[in-house]
């Protein structure tokens, strides 16, 4: 990484703009076409001691390009879009190197389960998507290089918020109190413009007329998406701005407060929040789901397979078990006499009210054979051999389960958001960055 003579051309943009825009359709549709033509390559970003070179630049804008042309999106104007992808770039090169110098690494046998995954998904195999990749220009073993890299970043963000505070159930509580709680979701995109700390009034003045003038555009019927690309700074800028599903207790108050009562289709006026000013659009709304499940009560006796008790052992004291279940016997005592599952047998082997998936898959497609009152054949799990008796099935309303659950988890989404952000400004305030690209000299400023 520090040798700013050996740049790799389109290095970290590859791998983005694959994974970004390949997974959800063919290979051959979404891969990047588009080359740099000539043989004369330049310097358009210095990073710190890398470079990102024209060619890079060119990729990336042409792997961009192809995707807005795939949703039928309105193409911003080039030099807008030059600086955003540019930008992106020096983001993505400022990731790699963070992650390297904190001692992350991407072995050979990583980059190969990762291809394999990203084969499946469009169901092809990895020689079949190297053809294609190799059939539009571009060279293997560098895309396995772009590869490693963005799983260098996603790593690095990983590590940035590993050492985060579990959510508390106070915190969950706070959330599910407030008056949005039984609302449902918004897909919803934003665009940004930042306001560094301690930006003077000159400087928030500045801010506030670029987003009040890109407000006047989408007033005039500029495409949200288009203006996103075009002017927004936040991450999902390429994105079209998009931000994707979100309740109003998983976004900040000032983003509640603009989207509630918005229609689909509908953009706020600019906001301020912390990190600068804001247009929020809602594409979509979905009422909150009421999640039911179906509960099973069984009780079950099993002769465990340890270092004294072979399978073949343990699948006859089973069978025994089972003749004299059959004979009459009490399923509870012979529970407390013969089972090895030290939670369930002093109770009679009752497992209670429990999930389909609680005790594995062998369990649950055991008792989805049996009636109410049946006894199953002996059967092996890796725990050893058992047999099982179905009591009752139920339905059983889990919204409450599940509405903690998003809850706990938007929370952890939301601050693990705040972290990664609050950790790439850093970054880049940090980084020594200069800017080469012909007509955006300005943007070192």
């Amino acid at each position: 990484m520090n040798h700013p003579t050996t740049a790799r051309p389109g290095r970290v943009c590859a791998a983005i703009l694959f994974l970004a825009c390949l997974l959800p359709a063919s290979v051959s549709a979404q891969l990047v076409t588009d080359q740099t033509s000539g043989d004369i390559d330049s310097i358009v970003a210095l990073v710190d001691e890398d470079i990102i070179m024209r060619s890079e630049l060119d990729q990336a804008i042409a792997g961009i390009v192809q995707q807005i042309r795939a949703q039928g999106g309105q193409m911003p104007p080039m030099h807008l879009l030059e600086s955003q992808v540019l930008e992106r770039l020096i983001m993505n090169e400022l990731q790699v190197q963070r992650a390297m110098q904190t001692g992350i690494r991407i072995s050979d046998a990583d980059i190969d389960q990762y291809l394999i995954n990203i084969a499946q998904s469009n169901s092809i195999t990895v020689q079949q998507m190297r053809q294609s990749i190799e059939a539009d220009g571009m060279d293997f073993t560098e895309f396995r290089r772009n590869i490693g890299d963005q799983m260098m970043t996603e790593r690095l963000q990983q590590r940035i918020v590993s050492g985060m505070d579990p959510i508390t159930d106070t915190e969950v509580d706070i959330m599910l109190s407030s008056q949005d709680a039984s609302g449902g979701e918004y897909n919803v995109s934003h665009i940004l413009v930042l306001l560094p700390d301690g930006s003077t009034p000159q400087k928030i003045a500045e801010s506030r007329a670029k987003i009040d003038d890109i407000h006047q555009r989408l007033e005039d019927g500029l495409e949200f998406a288009s203006a996103a690309i075009s002017y927004s700074e936040g991450q999902e800028a390429l994105q079209g701005g998009l931000i994707g599903w979100r309740d109003l207790n998983s976004v900040p108050a000032f983003f509640a407060d603009a989207v509630r009562g918005m229609q689909p289709g509908q953009f706020s006026e600019p906001v301020r929040s912390p990190m600068g000013f804001h247009v929020i659009r809602v594409n979509d709304y979905r009422e909150q789901r009421q999640v039911v499940v179906q509960e099973y009560s069984a009780r079950h006796i099993m002769i465990e397979v340890n270092e004294l008790v072979t399978p073949r052992l343990a699948m006859n004291q089973i069978i025994e078990v089972q003749d004299k279940l059959e004979a009459g016997e009490d399923f509870a005592d012979l529970a407390k006499e013969f089972s090895d599952d030290t939670s369930t047998a002093n109770i009679g082997g009752d497992m209670g009210w429990f999930p389909p998936e609680a005790y594995g898959e062998r369990v649950y497609q055991t008792l989805m054979g049996l009636e109410e009152g049946e006894l199953s054949q002996p059967f092996q799990t890796a725990g050893g051999w058992h047999v099982i008796e179905l009591l009752g099935i139920r339905e059983t309303d889990r919204t409450e389960d599940a509405i903690r659950a998003e809850a706990r988890e938007k929370i952890m989404r939301q601050k693990a958001d705040q972290e990664v952000n609050k950790v790439l400004r850093q970054f880049r305030d940090e980084a020594y960055v200069e800017i080469r690209l012909p007509g955006h000299e300005d943007d070192n400023s």
